[in-house]
């Protein structure tokens, strides 16, 4: 499973067109721990982590694992769209 880095939450956000606003509360997490994990200033705790991550899977994001071109996200395939 590839891990959630401030990189790949900034570039899943982009993909859904939401604010870190948006991710915190759809995560349940507060403001403050969205920021300073984005910004590289703080390692949320394994709980808040993991529910920003169950958040952007919900929303139709998949990770992408490192796999020598560096790790990734992308929005998931809905069915029958091209």
């Amino acid at each position: 499973m590839a891990e959630l880095t401030p990189a790949t939450s900034r570039a899943a956000r982009g993909l859904l067109d939401w604010t870190q606003r948006q991710l915190a509360d759809a995560a349940g997490v507060g403001l403050s721990t969205v920021k300073g994990f984005e910004g590289g200033i703080s390692a949320p705790m394994r709980n808040n982590l993991e529910a920003l991550r169950r958040a952007l899977v919900t929303a139709g994001i998949e990770f992408i694992p490192e796999n020598g071109g560096g790790a990734g996200v992308r929005l998931r395939k809905l069915g029958g769209q091209p």
